[in-house]
């Protein structure tokens, strides 16, 4: 201590003290948060080197123009002078051809109605089978939500081509309709539109009741039960109670099915017949027979943009909702 009683070695030892618990601070602050940027950085450099990249690729391929000598056969886009100056040459005739040409608006309404249709099945007939596994007792709840899954366990390719031997017209299904007496004739179901639902609702059944079955599970049993109580039928109750606190896993089920289901190839290639004409069949046919690689990959933007869009637009009508909701 001096001479005006000031204490400057307890000063110094404070301030050195407060720097380093700063410090401390600071260095927790930046490893929280370098481990924040690696959890967030690893799933979004998968989605940019797996999903970004190859959007990139395909939009610029779809600004180009056919050229059968080159390999792969399409023109550049950039090009360079004898003065290595950088020339641009974008060929937007792909996306005009796509509205002037009939064949590809009718096989985009065509999937959409087909993934439309596909989609209610897959709700009426999954929303009872949601409804019954989350309802059942824990023993069988279990070994129900299995046989749900184990068609995943088979080839998704085996598994279509076996319900090419089941409706075929004298398949097993014919059959037993004959020996029943259902039927006099044999039907005629593969090759035709009612085939192609079939696949698809069979092959993303799994898809709706799964998530309707996450959301059944949380329900509350005390509110139909006071449903009940008020006087309330069962089938009111369902379309008041039940229903209504679904719609989170009707909507999510519903764009699991509907999305895959509008761009679907395999499916109507093997049950449908020259009728189920769906744009995944003419994204093959000009990529791989046609081998005009712009205008497939024009088609590929525009089923990309007809799904990608309304999906946005629909989740953020969901987030303003919800957002409202918590102001309220």
């Amino acid at each position: 201590m001096n001479g005006s009683g000031f204490n400057w070695l307890g000063f110094w030892n404070l301030v050195f003290s407060a720097l380093v618990q700063r410090i401390g601070v600071l260095g927790r602050e930046l490893r929280q948060r370098r481990g924040r940027l690696v959890v967030a950085g690893i799933p979004m450099l998968w989605l940019g080197l797996f999903f970004l990249l190859p959007f990139l690729i395909v939009a610029r391929i779809s600004l180009t123009t056919i050229d059968p000598n080159a390999q792969p056969p399409y023109s550049s886009i950039v090009t360079f002078t004898q003065g290595w100056q950088l020339e641009l040459h974008f060929n937007l005739d792909n996306y005009r051809r796509l509205w002037q040409d009939g064949l590809y608006l009718s096989a985009y309404l065509n999937s959409l109605k087909t993934a439309a249709i596909s989609t209610l099945l897959c709700l009426m007939i999954g929303f009872p089978m949601a409804l019954g596994i989350a309802r059942a007792s824990t023993r069988w709840r279990l070994p129900l939500l299995t046989m749900v899954i184990v068609p995943f366990w088979t080839s998704f390719l085996i598994r279509i081509y076996a319900w090419i031997g089941l409706l075929k017209d004298q398949g097993p299904l014919n059959n037993l309709l004959l020996w029943l007496g259902v039927i006099d004739e044999p039907l005629h179901i593969l090759y035709t539109n009612t085939a192609v639902y079939i696949g698809i609702v069979y092959s993303y059944l799994p898809f709706m009741v799964l998530p309707l079955t996450a959301t059944l599970l949380k329900h509350d049993r005390s509110l139909l039960e006071a449903a009940f109580d008020l006087g309330c039928k069962p089938m009111r109750a369902f379309w008041r109670v039940t229903f209504p606190l679904a719609l989170p896993g009707v909507i999510a089920g519903s764009l699991l099915v509907f999305i895959p289901a509008v761009g679907e190839f395999v499916i109507p290639d093997l049950l449908g017949g020259p009728d189920s004409l769906m744009i995944g069949r003419v994204l093959w046919t000009e990529f791989f027979q046609s081998r005009d690689w712009p205008l497939a990959s024009a088609v590929a933007m525009a089923i990309l943009l007809l799904i990608v869009i309304p999906t946005l637009l629909f989740e953020h009508l969901q987030a303003r909702r919800g957002a409202q909701e918590a102001r309220r």
